[in-house]
């Protein structure tokens, strides 16, 4: 009943990667229950954007903000189905081991 902007300031924006720490948001529930759509949202649409383009949005922008500092930015989007594991930022069709 919350659009992923709710979800991403109740949730996501609370992890504290910009302070170094790992973040990690675990999705669950049944096939077709909207849990892509949470992630990815529709990139046409401000209001209907998902988690990860947000949390994107959100990193960079910080980034683009501090002055004398490095980052190391590392993402991973992987799906556990079936027992299967898939990096769906890559090849989703291989499985990883």
């Amino acid at each position: 009943e919350h659009s992923t902007e709710h979800i991403y300031n109740e949730i996501a924006y609370l992890l504290s990667v910009m302070e170094g720490y790992n973040g990690t948001i675990f999705v669950y529930g049944q096939t077709g229950s909207g849990k892509s759509f949470t992630m990815h949202g529709l990139a046409d649409s401000s209001s209907q954007k998902g988690i990860i383009p947000r949390a994107f949005e959100h990193i960079f922008e910080s980034v683009q903000c501090a002055e004398n500092t490095k980052f190391l930015l590392r993402a991973s989007y992987l799906e556990i189905y079936n027992e299967d594991i898939r990096d769906l930022g890559a090849d989703t069709k291989q499985k990883l081991e």
